[in-house]
């Protein structure tokens, strides 16, 4: 297999560290650009162990502390810090590929600069397509980049897909995308219980191994929303040829269903170094580290419609997107401070979806032509949900 040269951004978070334990497993891959926010440890010792010629933190006093270490283990690494380090090494003319692993909107601009370098991009980053969908798609075309899903669903429904699927779905013969979802830790509670849930509650995920921040939105569905949203701008579709199927067991990992009544499903554990090494290694195959799937200690499969009264971060999304323009950006800027202010106490957890339909409703809706737009939308929405959490999540 010919050599890939990378840049993950985003690699002390969990997409970042399955993507360098796949990469541990191959020789054929060369760490050539690491970036993270300020987690200065974890960048140090990945930069002690795979070597790479730069390294990027998006915290200017992170990366100078980085580069005094790096100095004094003899180690010469050029390291760059804000957005525009991490826009940089998105782009180097020697990298192939580009491991979008950046959590929230955050990485949105590296992403976007390595859609338009033309790159191999591994989108782990599911809100550069969900606040920026149309922009974000017209650099991948006009550029040449190439543009491969490594959240476990977008990646399943890619692998039940016919190769010419961009051709249209009706005409290659799809009649739904069937987008599974686990429930979360919260699936059977009493929804009377639900806004004394903790933190900690939310972010003890049943299957999966997540950082907090997709962890809380696993667990009021938020997550599944926005990756309905992805769904439309991946597979060029519309949120009503979209299902949303809630299967606890997390094994299978989305269907795709057929006009000739055929189902197709991507099966396997639930880790998320199996989507990470398809891309990687994509049209070929290549050892990922995770076990065999064993059907038989599965067993059973259970299946369930999801509650849009439980769920109500997924009924917004749906609605969001049927809006269209700006508005799902408005729903992920939204949503971002809800949870970060549920993860810090400041507000219940069923204050969530208060605080972002009370911002769908206060801030305007533009067409989302220009990046100008999208960002004053996401701007805009920020200020209304923080004005929201200091009147305790109390929506008017």
């Amino acid at each position: 297999m010919q050599s890939v040269k990378l840049t993950i951004l985003g690699s002390t978070g969990t997409i970042g560290e399955s993507t360098l334990d796949v990469i541990s497993r191959h020789e054929q891959y060369q760490v050539v650009a690491l970036t993270a926010n300020s987690q200065v440890e974890k960048l140090y010792q990945q930069c002690l162990q795979f070597h790479p010629q730069y390294a990027a933190m998006v915290d200017e006093n992170s990366a100078a502390q980085l580069a005094e270490k790096l100095k004094k283990a003899g180690l010469e690494i050029s390291v760059l810090s804000g957005t525009e380090g991490l826009e940089t090494v998105a782009a180097l003319d020697e990298i192939d590929t580009v491991m979008a692993a950046i959590v929230g909107a955050a990485g949105l601009l590296p992403t976007l600069a390595a859609a338009r370098a033309g790159k191999k991009i591994l989108l782990a980053n599911k809100e550069a397509l969900v606040m920026s969908g149309h922009l974000f798609m017209e650099e991948v075309r006009a550029n040449g980049a190439t543009l491969l899903p490594i959240d476990s669903e977008h990646n399943a429904i890619f692998q039940c897909m016919p190769e010419n699927y961009s051709e249209g779905l009706a005409h290659v013969g799809v009649n739904k995308i069937l987008l599974t979802a686990s429930g979360g830790p919260f699936r059977t509670q009493a929804l009377d219980q639900l806004n004394t849930v903790t933190p900690a509650q939310a972010v003890a995920h049943p299957n999966w191994v997540m950082g907090q921040k997709i962890s809380v939105d696993s667990a009021t569905m938020m997550n599944k929303g926005l990756e309905v949203i992805e769904a439309c701008w991946l597979f060029d579709t519309t949120a009503d040829m979209i299902q949303v199927v809630i299967h606890p067991q997390s094994i299978i990992h989305s269907m795709v269903s057929y006009k000739d009544g055929s189902v197709l499903a991507q099966l396997g554990n639930p880790d998320m170094r199996t989507p990470i090494a398809h891309a990687m290694a994509w049209p070929e195959r290549i050892d990922s580290g995770v076990e065999p799937l064993d059907i038989f200690e599965v067993a059973n499969f259970e299946f369930e419609k999801p509650d849009m009264q439980r769920f109500a971060c997924l009924r917004l999304a749906y609605e969001a997107m049927a809006r269209g323009g700006t508005a799902t950006t408005v729903l992920n800027a939204a949503n971002e401070i809800a949870v970060d202010a549920f993860l810090n106490e400041k507000i219940g957890f069923l204050q969530i979806p208060q605080i972002i339909e009370s911002s769908l409703t206060a801030v305007a809706i533009d067409e989302a032509t220009n990046l100008e737009q999208v960002l004053k939308a996401d701007q805009q929405a920020r200020l209304h949900a923080k004005e929201m959490v200091l009147r305790n999540g109390r929506v008017n």
